[in-house]
């Protein structure tokens, strides 16, 4: 039997959830959904960008892509399927990987990194990378704050790992701006 991507149940403008419910395509945590998404593949820009050639970078970035997917996995719940979700052996999102985004953002804050003021993307197309995948990121916090309020509920502990994981991407992009500018 062959799978198809195309299964026509979308040209309604509707979407599934995780457990089948069916949402419009627009609805506010298919965006954030989207949002995810988009920062998984500007995760793998990076890597191709030439983080690949950095064996501890390109780790860390799987790493985090493979987060994104288990935190995907919990925001594509409907509320009433919260529950559900937990019980699953789908992969989650888990305490130990917030530490580990705040141990390689120490480790690359004890580094030394220098900058001062607003720092303009463009130095290296790898910090460039890097700044755009945090901008993602960004957007994916805003879009995951404004789940509340159309009665979807996020944990403290996705919302904490998408803000540190923009935060280690500005780093990772003023380090990888400083490894091919010339010192001052």
């Amino acid at each position: 039997m062959s799978f198809s991507i195309t299964t026509k149940r979308g040209d309604d403008g509707t979407t599934g959830l995780l457990y089948g419910q069916r949402v419009p395509k627009d609805h506010p945590q298919i965006e954030a959904l989207g949002t995810c998404d988009e920062l998984n593949v500007a995760l793998g820009l990076a890597r191709a960008a030439g983080a690949n050639a950095h064996e501890a970078t390109n780790t860390l970035l799987l790493a985090i892509q493979k987060d994104l997917v288990a935190l995907m996995g919990e925001l594509a719940c409907a509320e009433p399927d919260a529950a559900r979700y937990r019980e699953s052996k789908f992969p989650k999102l888990e305490d130990a990987a917030l530490a580990r985004i705040d141990a390689a953002a120490a480790a690359l804050e004890a580094r030394g990194l220098r900058y001062d003021g607003w720092a303009t993307p463009g130095a290296t197309p790898l910090a460039a990378a890097f700044d755009n995948a945090r901008v993602v990121a960004r957007r994916c916090e805003r879009r995951l704050t404004g789940l509340p309020s159309h009665g979807c509920s996020v944990s403290p502990l996705i919302m904490a790992y998408v803000n540190r994981v923009s935060d280690l991407l500005w780093l990772l992009a003023r380090e990888a701006e400083q490894v091919s500018l010339p010192q001052k």
